[in-house]
């Protein structure tokens, strides 16, 4: 039998959190069957759940491969630049799934206190990378030094949920560019 490297792993891995990524924004995490996983990447359960343990453990894959991007973003360039990458992909089908599995990550939050126990590890670790950026922005000059690093914080965090749900609901994207601008200013030192 011939060995499979790690890489070809890795790639394949890739591919089933793509599909099923697509498959939980289509349908939730109720309706994303075993079998609609199956059809959507293309592969068997057994080969599905020879990479994750199960359903569940496939959508919290899912949820924190969006939360390891989001972070290295975040500690790079900040979280407005997290919107403005959205709002620059936001018809693209990547980032309907993307948006659709945010959604379902927060209906989860609401929902499942075990999901929610599970998932506050990567939430602090978004606050956080966004929190060690404004500081950075701070200590450059860049950033207002008239409200404290966490409600500046917050304050983006409010805009990018509402993003999110705006371009969820399938509201109009081309007109976002000023408003982010504006978010942006918000922070800025005068």
């Amino acid at each position: 039998m011939p060995r499979v490297s790690q890489d070809q792993l890795d790639a394949r891995r890739q591919e089933i959190l793509a599909a099923a990524r697509a498959c939980f924004a289509r349908h939730g995490y109720e309706g994303a069957t075993v079998r609609r996983l199956e059809e959507a990447t293309g592969l068997s359960r057994g080969a599905i759940f020879h990479h994750f343990r199960d359903k569940d453990s496939l959508f919290l894959a899912v949820a924190e491969d969006d939360a390891a991007a989001m972070v290295e973003t975040v500690a790079r360039n900040g979280l407005v630049q997290v919107m403005r990458d959205l709002l620059a992909r936001a018809m693209s089908p990547d980032t309907t799934g993307w948006l659709g599995s945010q959604l379902e990550v927060s209906r989860r939050l609401r929902t499942d206190p075990a999901f929610a126990r599970r998932w506050a590890e990567r939430s602090a670790a978004i606050a956080e990378a966004t929190r060690e950026r404004l500081a950075r922005q701070r200590e450059a000059g860049v950033l207002r030094d008239d409200m404290p690093i966490d409600v500046l914080a917050r304050f983006l965090e409010l805009a990018y949920d509402g993003l999110v749900l705006h371009l969820a609901m399938g509201r109009p994207a081309g007109d976002l560019g000023p408003v982010l601008d504006l978010v942006e200013e918000a922070v800025r030192r005068r």
